[in-house]
């Protein structure tokens, strides 16, 4: 049996962070042979250009551990109806210098949660856009919009039975998506 080394990027540095709990209950919904690696993003310097020939320590760990993983998932909330300066920051560190970006046939899927109705529709398109321009093949079905609302999670942090079924089933898309796109 083969293993898979999920890169999970949740793009929140809140520590009560609804993605970050999202982030731990998908995990359960995996199968053993999927592992998953929460990578730091918080500690990233803001990219500048001027340091792409010395790169800090913080920026070769982000990189190697992008490497490393057979796919991505990224958690992203909604600020001002697009992704968090957070998570764009950890996508062009990764990307840079230009020609050495990480992300590159990755196998990505893209979920995330909000007390808002629609969920985080609007930052996952601009997320899948900029996934598309870096060639990292993103999961499109079935989108993932999530409310959160009271029995989203159960007490022990694992999904809540209104939407264990849902979000079960969009894990094992993307089971399968890493798969097709692992070899």
């Amino acid at each position: 049996m083969s293993q898979y080394k999920i890169a999970v990027i949740v793009g929140s540095l809140r520590r009560d962070s609804f993605n970050r709990k999202l982030a731990g209950a998908l995990a359960k919904l995996a199968p053993a042979e999927f592992s998953f690696h929460h990578v730091q993003i918080g500690d990233l310097p803001l990219y500048n250009q001027d340091d792409d020939a010395d790169q800090a320590a913080s920026v070769k760990r982000l990189k190697s551990e992008i490497a490393l993983a057979q796919g991505l998932i990224f958690l992203t909330p909604e600020y001002n109806r697009s992704i968090p300066g957070v998570l764009k920051n950890a996508i062009d560190h990764a990307s840079r210098p230009y020609g050495q970006s990480v992300w590159s046939g990755k196998p990505a899927g893209v979920i995330g949660v909000s007390v808002g109705a629609i969920g985080t529709a609007l930052a996952q398109q601009h997320l899948r856009n900029i996934l598309a321009y870096l060639d990292a093949p993103t999961m499109g079905q079935p989108e993932a919009f999530i409310q959160a609302k009271e029995g989203l999670f159960e007490a022990d942090g694992s999904i809540g039975a209104a939407s264990r079924q849902f979000l079960q089933g969009w894990m094992d898309r993307y089971v399968v998506w890493v798969k097709q796109h692992t070899g």
